[in-house]
């Protein structure tokens, strides 16, 4: 503003002369003032916190900051089972979840489920050792479901099948 020149409309006028009478609105407050003295400072393009930061450090910081880093622990395990059990164990197990650090794996048939069983501690501590932001803590093993008289067109009310047996 090294020439002063009329203002053309009147909202123009009625602020310059309200920043007359008031003072310059960035120069009232402390913060005001702080952004007029970082303005006027140099900028340097290659100075201090100025590097570019890769990809995956950006993708790194906002997981870790939303806490999202256990989950995307927990479904990398999910993908990588064939790798971590093997191929043959792996055609008939299946990992369904995780709820409370407690990895459930479907299997195909009971036996399937009592080998892993007996594996247990073996994939826990890969798992563990693998994938640590994962929070497993233990594995369950679900046999396929077994029948149920429960429910089904030929459930009746009572007992069941269990009161012919003495």
């Amino acid at each position: 503003m090294s020439e002063e020149r009329e203002p053309e409309t009147e909202s123009q006028r009625v602020y310059l002369r309200l920043r007359r009478v008031f003072g310059d609105p960035a120069t009232r407050s402390r913060d005001g003032r702080r952004r007029l003295v970082r303005s006027t400072s140099e900028s340097k393009p290659f100075g201090s916190g100025r590097d570019p930061k890769g990809l995956a450090d950006v993708i790194l910081g906002v997981t870790t900051e939303l806490g999202w880093n256990s989950t995307l622990a927990q479904s990398d395990l999910m993908e990588a089972w064939p790798g971590m059990v093997g191929d043959e164990l792996a055609g008939h197990s299946t990992p369904v979840g995780v709820e409370d650090g407690t990895l459930t794996v479907q299997c195909d048939s009971t036996a399937w489920a009592t080998q892993l069983r007996i594996m247990r501690s073996q994939i826990t501590t890969s798992i563990i050792e693998r994938y640590p932001e994962a929070g497993i803590e233990s594995i369950r093993f679900l046999a396929p479901n077994a029948p149920s008289w429960k429910s089904g067109p030929r459930s009746v009310p009572g007992r069941g099948p269990r009161d012919t047996y003495g």
